[in-house]
């Protein structure tokens, strides 16, 4: 289980700030939703959270199984399903899989078979995944965070190319996946996104 505490973050670009001032605290097992208008800082946001990316002032505190974790540890924790996220895309499903593996395991349970059933890309097993459409790649990233054995899941618009069958498919995968997990998601506001965060993060209230 993790726990994230955020004091006084900010983010400076040159002399303007894009946010200041986010005190929050993500519980356990809580789900969140980070929310606001394009390029307002969400992702930027989402990014500080994962350790990506530095806050230019204030601090971030995470804490897994009541022990204090080190940023640059919170990798082994943490799961990310993002449309700006490359995929190797000289490889196949399988192959991708064999090779992140030994990095992020799956849930239990979750062989290489029911992932493909899970993902509904079983049809694309032996294709490399340059030849995947928009919505088959966002449905590959977003199986690949949501069945990870990790404690925090990050998501940034997940529905990002995603058809009215994909939007159904995600609501799917995380009504069945993600119970135990601390989630937090990026979203321009949109209901279907983050239907299921009882919590609320609005960027534009930390404007300065």
């Amino acid at each position: 289980m993790i726990r994230i505490e955020l004091e006084t973050i900010g983010k400076r670009h040159q002399h303007l700030w894009t946010f200041r001032g986010i005190d929050y605290v993500f519980e356990e097992k809580t789900r969140t939703a980070i929310i606001g208008f394009n390029g307002s800082g969400k992702s930027t946001l989402l990014q500080i959270i994962s350790g990506y990316q530095q806050a230019s002032e204030g601090k971030i505190t995470y804490t897994h199984n009541t022990a204090e974790v080190a940023s640059e540890k919170l990798f082994n924790l943490l799961s990310i399903g993002a449309p700006y996220i490359d995929l190797p895309e000289e490889l196949s499903i399988e192959e991708l899989i064999t090779f992140f593996s030994p990095f992020k395991a799956f849930q239990q349970g979750i062989s290489i078979e029911s992932f493909l059933e899970i993902s509904q890309l079983k049809h694309a097993r032996n294709k490399s995944i340059k030849q995947f459409s928009s919505g088959m790649k966002q449905r590959l990233k977003l199986a690949m965070a949501i069945l990870s054995d990790t404690p925090l899941l990050l998501l940034d618009e997940p529905l990002s190319n995603l058809d009215a069958n994909g939007v159904a498919w995600y609501k799917e995968m995380i009504d069945t996946y993600t119970s135990q997990k601390t989630t937090i998601v990026a979203s321009n506001n949109i209901e279907d996104e983050i239907y299921f965060c009882s919590g609320r993060i609005n960027i534009n209230d930390y404007k300065k």
